[in-house]
């Protein structure tokens, strides 16, 4: 092993003890006893006293069912709105030349830059007319704005590496274009949809500025473990925090083969 690799392997280890390690303090106060951690002057960085009763105080003492399942509904709504819109976005997408098509996916990739905040008044602004304010139909359309760029992106990457001949093929044994869409390409572009889906959800389920602003009175998940904070409820905010992190651990774990760079790439590279 040469000097290159072994400062390789070292930058890997601090960087993955660098973002591990609130993971871990998580735990640590999920599990420890307070007086070890949250009322400790000076919090033990090892388990001292072992013990379930902050995850039972925080999940039965405070309102966390309504607040998960209002995150549920929104981040699986968005994750389906970015699919049902982003096929045919970025099939479209791809069967354009790459001169028109390359302009036209950076103008909405660009969009993702925008600070959220900047548009997230407006909407409110507008919702509260079209009386979608605090509600998880409208919170869903304006999270919507930011992945379905992201998921077309992915999407049309995806489509790109479909050869056209398949398409063709289809209809010349005459397969309508829904057909050929519904029958061939859309199974063939599984990976890439089911990668789409899975981006689009894991950024509903921890989006913040949209959720705060747009449903204030009922919160999802992350504004209300933020409300916890406010209030100095550190149990429940832990709790919550602990449960609200095991959805995207576990999805990532069991749908990492779809996050692979050919399916993440895009079609610029066309």
């Amino acid at each position: 092993m040469n000097t290159r690799q072994i400062l390789i392997y070292i930058g890997v280890i601090i960087f993955s003890i660098y973002f591990l390690f609130p993971l871990y303090i998580l735990i640590l106060v999920a599990f420890n006893s307070p007086k070890y951690t949250i009322f400790s002057l000076y919090p033990s960085l090892l388990l001292q006293a072992p013990t379930l009763s902050n995850l039972i105080i925080g999940l039965t003492q405070y309102n966390f069912v309504e607040p998960f399942l209002r995150s549920l509904g929104t981040a699986t709504l968005v994750g389906v709105l970015s699919i049902a819109l982003g096929i045919p976005a970025g099939l479209g997408l791809s069967r354009l030349s790459y001169k028109i098509a390359y302009p036209i996916t950076l103008l909405l990739l660009i969009t993702n830059m925008m600070p959220s905040i900047s548009i997230a008044v407006p909407i409110a602004a507008e919702f509260i007319r079209a009386h979608l304010f605090n509600t998880i139909p409208g919170l869903a359309l304006a999270q919507t704005l930011i992945t379905l760029p992201l998921a077309t992106f992915i999407l049309e990457g995806t489509f790109s590496a479909i050869p056209l001949e398949i398409e063709y093929q289809a209809r010349l044994d005459g397969a309508s274009v829904f057909q050929a869409l519904w029958r061939i390409l859309i199974p063939m572009a599984a990976p890439g949809i089911v990668a789409a889906f899975l981006i689009s959800w894991m950024f509903s389920w921890d989006e913040f500025t949209f959720a705060v602003i747009l449903m204030p009175i009922t919160p999802t998940l992350p504004v209300e473990i933020y409300y916890n904070i406010t209030r100095g409820d550190m149990l429940a905010a832990v709790a919550f925090s602990l449960i609200f992190t095991i959805p995207v651990v576990v999805i990532t774990l069991l749908l990492q083969k779809y996050l692979r760079g050919e399916y993440l790439a895009g079609g610029i590279k066309r």
